[in-house]
């Protein structure tokens, strides 16, 4: 009885359609990402030991400057031109849409009110190279309180809502308690403040909690 042959089937694989769902999904993340706007200024953080990672939503970041300037921005960018519309109807400031969709693209912002129209009718190359004074935070004109209010009020008292502070490691503590002040005047008293990661001492009782749980041995795989 004669043997039946088995027809050899080819081992290769046709990666084509592979490599263009590959270049499919590239494009789409490309032409779908955000990218996060330049900062007005440069900050150096101070250092901690914690691990608590920045919420990646809802976030109001407070920015101090070295020079003692401050900053006010949102993380969303459809509430940067919610709030702008609202500080413009207060004070009447006139603003174009143009102009307010340039502040909805910025970061942050350190402007008085009264100087908001003419920084950002400015192009963004302009703005970028302006010397921004900073949010006043004296008790006599509460702008930095003004923005803050409206910044809750857009997000309907959302509990998710954080205010962060970021400030440099050079800023004058006189500064940092006027904006404290300022949040606790507000009844805003919970606060988060963004350090750069380093170490734990050892022979601290962090230390020895972290080892105990065993994070060292995880930090070193």
């Amino acid at each position: 009885m004669p043997k039946v042959k088995i027809a050899r089937k080819s081992t290769l694989v046709d990666m084509t359609p592979m490599c263009d769902v590959a270049f499919l999904l590239l494009l789409f993340f490309m032409l779908t990402a955000k990218f996060k706007p330049q900062d007005p200024i440069k900050v150096v953080t101070p250092a901690s030991i914690s691990t608590t990672l920045l919420p990646e939503s809802h976030v109001a970041l407070i920015t101090v400057s070295k020079d003692g300037r401050v900053f006010f921005g949102l993380d969303d960018q459809n509430q940067r031109l919610q709030l702008i519309q609202n500080i413009s109807d207060q004070y009447k400031l006139g603003l174009s849409a143009e102009e307010m969709r340039n502040y909805a693209l910025a970061s942050s912002v350190g402007m008085p009110i009264n100087k908001l129209k003419q920084f950002l009718d400015l192009t963004p190359d302009q703005q970028s190279s302006y010397h921004q004074p900073g949010i006043p935070v004296d008790s006599a004109t509460q702008e930095l309180s003004q923005w803050v209010n409206y910044t809750v009020n857009i997000n309907n008292n959302n509990p998710k809502l954080q205010f962060v502070i970021k400030a440099d490691d050079a800023t004058k503590f006189s500064v940092i308690h006027k904006v404290l002040e300022v949040m606790k005047k507000d009844n805003h008293n919970k606060l988060d403040l963004i350090t750069n990661l380093k170490s734990i001492p050892e022979g601290t009782p962090a230390y020895e909690k972290f080892k105990k749980e065993g994070g060292l041995s995880n930090a070193q795989g």
